[in-house]
């Protein structure tokens, strides 16, 4: 198939790249730290006088030579190297060994530089489930995870969580620890999905329903071997797991399986086909919209039917610029291609998510890559080249720039990581209706805030601090509020808030317990988040897996 032709006169507004526009006005600044009007003031109760102990207590990484941290730690993070401070005003790079998400200061020039790598440790299995069932095994009963008895201890753990709760602070509904004798590197827990009444978690090789409100086990499903990659959840409960295609270090990751999450019945499986000799199964990035799922791997990308697991479309052109990455999301598609010009030009377009044919394009200015897709409705992209400069432009439906996000402060951007490319779910960013939400970077023991931008004017709506030293994280935007979690520290317990679309003091929806709960909920390190119906779910990304106890599920509601 040969390039579709360009639309002509098409250049972009020369302000919405390079050094966004010079500093706001006055008060886009960082508000010094408050005394926050709704936050707790709970003093340290409970058996934890100093870091977490016992079975819910972070356990330490093991080996490779690398600092101990789990995957997607964001900057600043407990147990890493902290993120040296840095005005909006000044031009700094920091170069570290071991590195995170890259950071830029929105708006002027200045801005932080990270890098990072991933190991991909070995595969083998130590201790138990030594014996790998056949790839074509149907799912079967895992029996690697100790889920508890649903009764909020964790099963065998015998504190109270809400032991040492205070007038007015909510309680944890149950709690769930793991114990697995896992690879050496640990296991992830790569899906979190809530649907109806009944949470599901994936971790390592098996999926696993819970009841949201006793955390009893519904049921659960073990895959052959490692599940390496999941879908977000369609709109009649379903999600499509990728799995490795053998135990072995050198196994790839091509094996889809589509998951029915209300009833834990299996559909389909299917292999991701090769599309060449440099078609790499390492950490595929997976996307669906409507009946459409992409894989998207290291330049190539192929497409299926949700329903069918049939191929639709992969990224292969005859000639011109090759789509390298399709990011899909409700009920939208679009394609970022790299030309064979000695530019090595970008381009965005649009696709159609049964055939991945465009209508338009938009090319970038020299240099520039799309770093991370915030949104489709309207399409919001935030782009950056090798010089550090740093543009979130928005496209009208038909790619052309209609706006430049522009305001001040120091916002991540992307998954980072050599393997982990991904250009959407990426951080914690909501886009509702004509407003993108961001987190400022969360620096330890200082206050970040959340920054709302009017996509239409590109300019700050509002600001919110999170105050005290705390950190606030966006978990959703929808029906004319931003839902936001103020996370825990060690003698304080997180809150879920709600802050109005156009501003105004949060609102408090659910109080988490301090007392013996805080700690707990404070050691979960880069934990899947969710707020649904009135309670939170905070689960872990990633278990050490050696053979110890570890925080896995924890749920708070009224």
């Amino acid at each position: 198939m040969t390039e579709p032709p360009q639309p002509p006169n098409q250049p972009p507004n020369p302000s919405g790249y390079g050094h966004l526009p010079g500093p706001p006005q006055p008060g886009y600044g960082f508000p010094p730290p408050v005394e926050n009007p709704y936050a707790q003031q709970p003093q340290p109760q409970g058996p934890y006088g100093g870091q977490p102990q016992g079975p819910y207590g972070q356990q330490p990484p093991g080996g490779y030579g690398f600092p101990p941290q789990p995957p997607h730690m964001p900057p600043g993070a407990p147990g890493m190297p902290p993120v040296p401070p840095g005005g909006p005003k000044k031009k700094l790079t920091v170069l570290i060994a071991a590195a995170v998400a890259g950071v830029l200061v929105l708006g002027t020039g200045g801005y932080f530089v990270f890098f990072a790598g991933k190991d991909k440790g070995s595969d083998k299995v130590i201790g138990q489930d030594t014996t790998p069932p056949p790839v074509d095994d149907k799912a079967s009963p895992s029996a690697s995870v100790d889920k508890g008895d649903g009764s909020g201890n964790g099963g065998d753990e015998n504190e109270d969580l809400n032991d040492g709760r205070k007038q007015g602070e909510d309680k944890v509904l149950w709690f769930k620890s793991s114990k697995i004798d896992g690879p050496g590197s640990g296991v992830d827990s790569k899906g979190q999905w809530i649907v109806g009444d009944t949470v599901v978690k994936s971790l390592w090789k098996s999926v696993t329903a819970y009841g949201v409100k006793d955390g009893k086990e519904k049921w659960t499903l073990t895959l052959p071997a490692v599940i390496c990659g999941v879908t977000d959840m369609t709109a009649d409960g379903k999600t499509v797991v990728m799995y490795e295609n053998g135990e072995s270090s050198s196994a790839d990751c091509n094996q889809m399986r589509l998951i029915d999450l209300k009833t834990g019945k299996e559909g389909w499986s299917k292999e991701v086909p090769k599309e060449g000799l440099f078609d790499i199964m390492t950490s595929p990035d997976l996307a669906l919209t409507g009946d459409a799922l992409v894989v998207n791997r290291m330049g190539t990308s192929s497409a299926f039917k949700v329903s069918t697991g049939d191929k639709l479309f992969n990224n292969k052109r005859e000639e011109g610029c090759t789509p390298t990455d399709f990011v899909a999301m409700n009920g939208k598609m679009i394609s970022v291609a790299t030309c064979q010009d000695p530019d090595k030009t970008v381009q965005v377009m649009d696709a159609d998510p049964a055939t991945g044919k465009n209508t338009w394009i938009h090319k970038l200015p020299k240099g520039f890559q799309v770093k991370n897709v915030y949104s489709l409705d309207p399409i919001v992209l935030d782009l950056g080249n090798e010089a550090k400069e740093r543009s979130i432009v928005v496209l009208g439906p038909d790619g052309k720039q209609r706006a430049t996000v522009s305001g001040e402060g120091s916002f991540p951007v992307g998954c980072g990581g050599l393997f982990n490319r991904s250009l959407q779910s990426c951080g914690s960013s909501y886009v509702d209706a004509n407003t993108l939400y961001l987190p400022t970077k969360a620096d330890v023991g200082k206050p970040n805030e959340i920054v709302a931008f009017d996509l239409g004017t590109g300019k700050v709506k509002w600001r919110t601090p999170a105050g005290e030293g705390r950190t606030l994280t966006p978990l959703k935007a929808a029906g004319g509020q931003v839902v936001v979690y103020r996370e825990a520290e060690r003698d304080k317990g997180g809150e879920v808030l709600t802050i109005p679309a156009a501003g105004g003091t949060p609102t408090a929806v659910l109080r988490n317990p301090s007392g013996s709960a805080a700690p707990v909920e404070s050691s979960f390190l880069s934990p899947k988040v969710d707020y649904v119906d009135g309670r939170l779910f905070v689960s872990a990304s990633h278990l050490q897996a050696q053979n110890k106890s570890e925080k896995f599920l924890m749920v708070f509601g009224k």
